[in-house]
């Protein structure tokens, strides 16, 4: 099989695990609960915590995480050494965030992508990632509203991976476009930020 073939094959596979909608999964399961009728109607770990308590939404960021990390470090070893892996490696990545936000299992309405996002971040540029964590520290620590802390988090990332690869690395355009994405999917957060109704958690 052909590096490149193999590479497309990999990506598939890692939307197919973006898609897995564990905050939905684990609702049903563990809650007796569609989180998409409660609270936001989120996916994502805050709206499972407000459902089920911070255990659950934490236990739900991790997973969201890890249906990025796992594609990441499975195309990197069998990838390795092969030509163009690191662009084949960051197109996994980018294929497990889109799955996320556009779910196959749920008719392609999924989550905002955080939690996905800073696994993509953790795996390629851990430095930028620990940048978004404190980021996020500080701005929800600052307001105690999830989505400045999250928007906070998701641009120190992106700014962090253009300064660990600079301009010309595919992981710098696949940060600010998983970056993008996120401010997208939380429109409608910034549209009551600016009318000064987010909820605070």
């Amino acid at each position: 099989m052909s590096p490149d073939l193999l590479g497309a094959l990999l990506v598939a596979a890692g939307y197919l695990a973006g898609s897995i909608p564990f905050g939905v999964v684990l609702g049903r399961l563990v809650l007796g609960v569609d989180v998409r009728t409660v609270g936001s109607g989120n996916i994502g770990a805050t709206n499972v915590a407000r459902a089920g308590g911070k255990k659950m939404g934490v236990l739900v960021l991790v997973l969201d995480a890890a249906k990025a990390i796992v594609p990441i470090l499975v195309a990197r070893r069998v990838l390795g050494g092969t030509p163009h892996a690191e662009f084949w490696v960051t197109a996994v990545a980018v294929a497990a965030f889109v799955g996320h936000l556009f779910p196959v299992w749920l008719g392609f309405k999924g989550g905002k992508g955080v939690a996905t996002g800073l696994g993509i971040f953790a795996v390629l540029a851990p430095w930028a990632a620990l940048a978004g964590l404190v980021g996020y520290a500080v701005a929800y620590g600052l307001t105690r509203i999830s989505s400045v802390g999250s928007l906070t988090g998701t641009a120190l990332c992106a700014a962090g991976g253009f300064a660990t690869y600079g301009p010309r690395h595919p992981v710098s355009w696949a940060g600010l476009a998983i970056a993008l994405l996120i401010f997208v999917r939380h429109r409608e957060n910034i549209r009551r930020l600016v009318r000064g109704e987010e909820k605070k958690v």
